[in-house]
């Protein structure tokens, strides 16, 4: 069965982005950005693999699940497809249908939508994010890949933002970096 896979990069007070949704407080350094554009080249944002010429194939994903705080800024600056050629799932109630016929709007329940998905063949699934999409599905998280940056926000946009619901995980390998930060993988326990 398919996994699905939040990978996503915190504060070290726990926020994926600043309250207007900033992310450009996170320090990167090259070795680091090398590792992103090798392991997970398709995590990353189709109009950036553009500019920088990453040309690489999908090695873990075909899938990728967020919100609609994640997919709005893109959207905003004329994005309409951030993963492609992944197919690309955005859940909103609020978004109009898409223009773009790759990405989809799905207005039902997520975890309707993750385990469906897991159930398919392929790939794993990559849920992008935000806060409160990833903690609807958090019964369904198989695996956490978390960029730890080595900077405090303050406040801003949680990485788990709902109902108390302790959820174990374990460690299971771990990445540093020159700037500081670190990649920890994390199993559901």
């Amino acid at each position: 069965m398919r996994k699905l896979v939040y990978y996503v990069g915190v504060s070290i007070d726990g926020y994926i982005a600043g309250p207007g949704g900033e992310w450009d407080f996170y320090p990167l350094a090259d070795d680091m950005v090398a590792w992103m554009n090798t392991a997970q080249p398709e995590t990353v944002p189709a109009h950036i693999r553009a500019m920088v010429g990453l040309d690489a194939p999908a090695r873990r994903f075909d899938t990728v699940v967020m919100g609609r705080g994640t997919y709005i800024p893109g959207l905003d600056a004329g994005v309409t497809s951030p993963y492609s050629p992944l197919r690309q799932y955005v859940v909103s109630t609020t978004l109009p249908d898409s223009t773009d016929p790759e990405v989809e709007i799905v207005r039902g329940e997520p975890l309707e939508l993750v385990r469906r998905l897991k159930k398919e063949e392929g790939m794993d699934i990559y849920l992008c994010g935000g806060g409160r999409l990833a903690a609807t599905v958090l019964p369904e998280i198989d695996e956490l890949i978390i960029k730890h940056y080595p900077v405090v926000a303050g406040t801003g946009i949680p990485a788990f933002s709902g109902d108390f619901r302790p959820t174990r995980f374990s460690p299971t390998q771990t990445e540093t970096f020159s700037n500081g930060a670190r990649v920890t993988w994390y199993s559901r326990a």
